[in-house]
């Protein structure tokens, strides 16, 4: 059977991270030692994309460079390090294919979002590459959410036992992004939802290997500490005003707690389109 997100290609230069003989003569601290520092090095592998971009973000001066426009820059350097990483194996075509569905989603999301009516953020600067107010490059930061759920799906060799019927977790999926664009207009539902994806993941459970050895954890805490860890990176993207919320126009504020609840949702949300894909290429490569 083939996977998108579980093949490890001989060539791969990930194979020092996941090709990892067992050592059953490692015990106690020094154990722990060990499994703490690779998890560090397979999360910081998974992180590979986000992490630059996250650098670029820090890097590139406001003003631009060499005459072009900052948002323009951080376009071409998203996809300097999305080619690179398919040129060197770090990043398979498959995988590719997945993360531009969340382009799409993401991108859909941020031109409704700074919508003259809605104005939930703004981009203030100016880019050659904008499209409905929306620079290019920002549909770069909901891929980057799903490249770590693929890329440490892989790397960590992620399994998820007592998930919840598919049908019924793509319809919590689609609840969480509708009420994205429906709060507007007809009420906030997102702790309804909330308590709906409690109860559906309340007994699943994320089986991974930061080392030789299988480890779980509640896939619900799973969610959330991802959830706080995005929460973070937007309260330094807002700092360096990649983007504003109208509260940050006059100076810098920290962003609500209440966002860690969306970017958990849209944790839960990413989490399902990746399971969901798996789902289906495991289902189509299971011999007739």
């Amino acid at each position: 059977m083939t996977d998108f997100a579980t093949t490890v290609k001989p060539w791969s230069p990930d194979r020092w991270l996941t090709d990892i003989a067992p050592n059953p003569a490692l015990r106690g601290f020094r154990r722990f030692c060990v499994e703490f520092l690779f998890f560090g090095l397979k999360e910081a592998r998974a992180c590979l994309f986000a992490g630059l971009f996250f650098i670029a973000i820090f890097a590139v001066p406001h003003a631009g460079l060499a005459g072009i426009p900052r948002y323009d820059l951080l376009l071409i350097i998203a996809l300097a390090i999305q080619f690179a990483m398919i040129r060197f194996g770090l990043e398979t075509m498959d995988e590719f294919k997945a993360i531009c569905l969340f382009h799409v989603v993401g991108f859909a999301l941020e031109a409704f979002k700074t919508s003259g009516a809605i104005q939930s953020w703004a981009y203030p600067d100016f880019a050659y590459t904008k499209l409905l107010g929306v620079p290019l490059f920002a549909g770069f930061m909901y891929a980057a959410v799903g490249s770590y759920i693929i890329q440490a799906w892989r790397i960590l060799d992620v399994r998820i036992i007592h998930h919840p019927p598919y049908w019924m977790a793509t319809l919590v999926a689609l609840a969480i992004y509708l009420n994205f664009f429906t709060h507007h207009y007809i009420g906030d539902y997102r702790w309804y939802i909330a308590a709906l994806a409690i109860g559906l993941y309340a007994r699943a459970t994320v089986i991974f290997r930061p080392y030789d050895r299988d480890r779980k954890m509640p896939m619900l805490l799973a969610f959330v500490l991802i959830g706080f860890f995005i929460w973070l990176a937007e309260n330094i993207s807002t700092f360096f005003s990649v983007w504003q919320y109208p509260d940050q126009l006059g100076a810098w504020s920290t962003v609500h707690i209440g966002k860690w609840s969306s970017w958990t949702l849209v944790i839960i949300m990413t989490f399902t389109i990746v399971a969901f894909l798996k789902h289906i290429r495991a289902t189509i490569d299971v011999p007739r």
